[in-house]
């Protein structure tokens, strides 16, 4: 294993302190917790969203005016306590309420839960949204049902703007269902990711071998085959997600989503072909973003993304400015 680390132990509270310290004019921590909040008080719902670490920059990049209010990680690959994610409600509660974003993974869904149970306790309105955008396979070794991935950085887009723009904790909680409702992801891993603490991958593809559908945490995928070109990888992945659709889309989103380890060359070759072949179905593309969002570590590979845009407004939400250090 080669990575810039020290002790595989200290990982979180350090890279917590690298970011705080590379960001300090738009974010700080939360003192005694493993909270990135953002600097300015809005008196607006908050937004809170989080998980295990290793998903950088996902979801303490995402923390700014516009989009979340805090992000609250755990260790790697592993849900934030329900306590530490009591503080992030507490820390984002300008008393409007606040409304939790969350990745469908049994552990994530069971501590935001109870950090629900106990923050509505104290007296602050919580709504959920669960975002389960990963059509890959209904099941999967984290969760019941299909998975929270990239997609999830749409939600934190789309529900910031409404938000920022003075939007009520019911009509938040609404609004972020119907958006996971219409967006939907797939991905496709060339490596699997290695945990620092495990210090070996967590899975193995021989050097010709790819991996359909595989989860950001190295879940398994569908289906295994040799490499492909980008053009044929982009024909597979498209036509899962049309299919995933009760009726072909007319206008949409596009997110290329890359899993860590990939080059951005890699990534640009891949939406290039995603938008000429979207040309062909007749497909209009109002909205696309390339980049790394959405992480698992250093695994190789990427995920693609569509969100159904006829809702002509998530376009706009979309676009609008925000200060956060990834979007």
């Amino acid at each position: 294993m080669k990575k810039i680390i020290n002790q595989p132990e200290n990982i979180i509270e350090e890279m917590l302190s690298g970011i705080v310290h590379s960001y300090p004019e738009l974010v700080h921590r939360v003192a005694d917790s493993r909270v990135i909040a953002k600097n300015t008080t809005n008196k607006q719902v908050g937004l809170i969203s989080g998980g295990g670490s290793g998903h950088e920059p996902a979801h303490a990049g995402f923390v700014g005016d516009g989009m979340l209010s805090a992000a609250v990680l755990g260790d790697v690959f592993t849900s934030p306590t329900p306590d530490q994610i009591e503080i992030a409600i507490e820390n984002a509660d300008q008393g409007q309420g606040v409304l939790l974003i969350v990745k469908n993974y049994t552990g994530d869904i069971l501590n935001f839960e109870m950090a629900k149970e106990l923050a509505e306790m104290n007296g602050i309105a919580t709504e959920i949204v669960v975002v389960d955008d990963d059509i890959a396979v209904e099941d999967s070794t984290y969760t019941a049902g299909k998975r929270g991935v990239a997609g999830t950085i749409l939600v934190h887009k789309i529900l910031g703007d409404a938000a920022g723009h003075g939007a009520n904790l019911a009509t938040l909680k609404e609004l972020g269902d119907r958006i996971v409702a219409a967006t939907k992801t797939i991905g496709v891993a060339l490596k699997a990711a290695t945990v620092p603490e495990v210090g070996k991958p967590g899975f193995t593809l021989s050097e010709n071998e790819i991996e359909f559908g595989v989860g950001i945490h190295g879940e398994p995928g569908y289906r295994r085959e040799k490499l492909q070109p980008s053009k044929d990888l982009a024909k597979e992945l498209i036509s899962k997600l049309l299919a995933a659709y009760e009726q072909k889309p007319k206008e949409i989103g596009v997110l290329v989503n890359g899993m860590g380890g990939t080059p951005l060359m890699e990534q640009f070759i891949f939406i290039n072909d995603v938008l000429q072949l979207l040309t062909k179905e007749a497909i209009h593309v109002s909205f696309h973003k390339v980049g790394n969002y959405m992480t698992s570590i250093d695994m190789q590979g990427l995920s693609l993304t569509f969100i159904d845009l006829a809702d002509h407004s998530w376009q706009k939400a979309l676009s609008s400015p925000v200060s956060t250090i990834s979007w």
